[in-house]
């Protein structure tokens, strides 16, 4: 696990400031957020689903919560693990058709948990299936879609009391 936690970096907490003793009282909650980070964004073992297109994905799903911080943080993870250079910039919505069939339905699914988790249904895991994605990398990316959503919140209300606190 890395020793820089990654949420209170981007939120701008700075030691021994008001914010950073205030979450000495929930330094397991930001282990733990760690751990998840280092757990689904750079996994040892990514399945069928590689770290280039974690961080592409997370970039997304970051800008889409109007978090740029974030989006840029996972930029330079992506260019870190780019292997595909069709992942070196962030894919826009009218650009998903041009990646084929398994990333177009990767980035389809990826949107909705992000802008509309509660319209996800049955049919939407069936498409990723006739994608040919499997269900390990199913549950993956429900992980990373989880993770990232969880984690711009947490900036955003980090970033808040920041401001609060001093």
């Amino acid at each position: 696990m890395s020793n820089v936690n990654i949420i209170e970096e981007l939120a701008g907490v700075r030691l021994g400031s008001p914010l950073a003793q205030t979450l000495l009282a929930r330094v397991d909650i930001m282990k733990l957020s760690q751990a998840s980070y280092d757990a689904i964004i750079r996994p040892r073992e990514p399945g069928g689903l590689s770290h280039a297109e974690r961080s592409a994905l997370a970039a997304r799903m970051a800008r889409q919560n109007a978090d740029e911080t974030l989006a840029e943080h996972y930029m330079g993870k992506l260019q870190e693990a780019c292997a595909d250079p069709k992942l070196n910039e962030p894919i826009l919505p009218g650009e998903v058709a041009n990646y084929g069939k398994r990333l177009n339905a990767i980035v389809r699914h990826m949107d909705l948990l992000t802008r509309e988790p509660k319209e996800a249904t049955r049919a939407d895991i069936t498409a990723l299936k006739d994608a040919g994605i499997s269900e390990p990398d199913i549950v993956r990316l429900s992980e990373l879609a989880a993770f990232v959503n969880y984690q711009v919140r947490v900036i955003a209300g980090l970033k808040m009391l920041k401001g609060m606190l001093g």
